[in-house]
């Protein structure tokens, strides 16, 4: 499982998304097919945010709970994977099965060759 190393704070609050991302909104790491490299991908999101929540059965009151996961706040616009070195084909049809098991509505970016 994905997690922080070390963080300042050990919890944090809930927050809202607003607005459309400003970062990672392009393909940076795509990289040439003449590089000879196949098949490599990019995880562009990482999570950061931890997520507490309190045992079941347990009353009102009585503080925060521990932290229980630790999650990452995608705004609309945010590039999440990136795969080079494989037809255009297989990475579609490799990101659409990615694309089911997340909860989020997602789709295809694709650059075209330079």
């Amino acid at each position: 499982m994905l997690q922080p190393v070390r963080t300042k704070f050990r919890k944090a609050h809930k927050g809202r998304i607003h607005g459309k991302a400003s970062s990672a909104t392009a393909l940076n790491f795509a990289m040439t097919r003449h590089m000879k490299r196949a098949g490599r991908v990019w995880i562009r999101v990482f999570p950061d945010v931890p997520v507490s929540k309190k045992p079941i059965e347990v009353r009102m009151g009585k503080g925060k709970g521990t932290p229980e996961l630790w999650v990452c706040r995608v705004k609309p616009g945010r590039i999440m994977f990136e795969i080079d070195g494989v037809p255009v084909e297989v990475a579609r049809e490799a990101l659409a099965l990615a694309a089911a098991k997340l909860s989020v509505k997602t789709r295809f970016v694709e650059r075209i060759a330079e």
